[in-house]
């Protein structure tokens, strides 16, 4: 380990359940994975409970360098795949359902109504 301190950082992932996905949840410096998996114990389990817990050693992430970055931008115009465009939807069909279901639209379901207008 030359030219490594004595503490290491160390990442830490967890999961609520078995089924829930894996979330980041802080960084921390440890001597070692074995004490930086029961500092993260101590840290995260007193706030939240969880099913499991996962501490990586932050030089063992691989991140992408700016030639890899690069290469995720489109080299074409896809823009019609992006979905931002419809977003106003949710509201346009509130707005939609909230209107068609007025009490004047109800009443004009009835056909007769005896109550007011027997002659109907």
């Amino acid at each position: 380990m030359a030219g490594e301190g004595f503490y290491q950082e160390y990442e830490v992932f967890s999961r609520r359940s078995d089924t829930s996905p894996m979330q980041y949840q802080f960084s921390l410096l440890a001597p070692n994975a074995e004490l930086a998996l029961v500092m993260a114990q101590e840290n995260f389990l007193r706030r939240e409970s969880a099913s499991d817990i996962w501490v990586v050693k932050r030089s063992n992430i691989r991140k992408m360098t700016l030639d890899e970055k690069e290469s995720l931008q489109r080299l074409d115009n896809k823009e019609y795949r992006n979905t931002k465009g419809y977003g106003y939807l949710k509201k346009k069909w509130r707005q939609y359902e909230q209107g068609m279901l007025d009490e004047k639209e109800i009443m004009s379901w009835g056909g007769k109504q005896s109550d007011e207008n027997p002659h109907s």
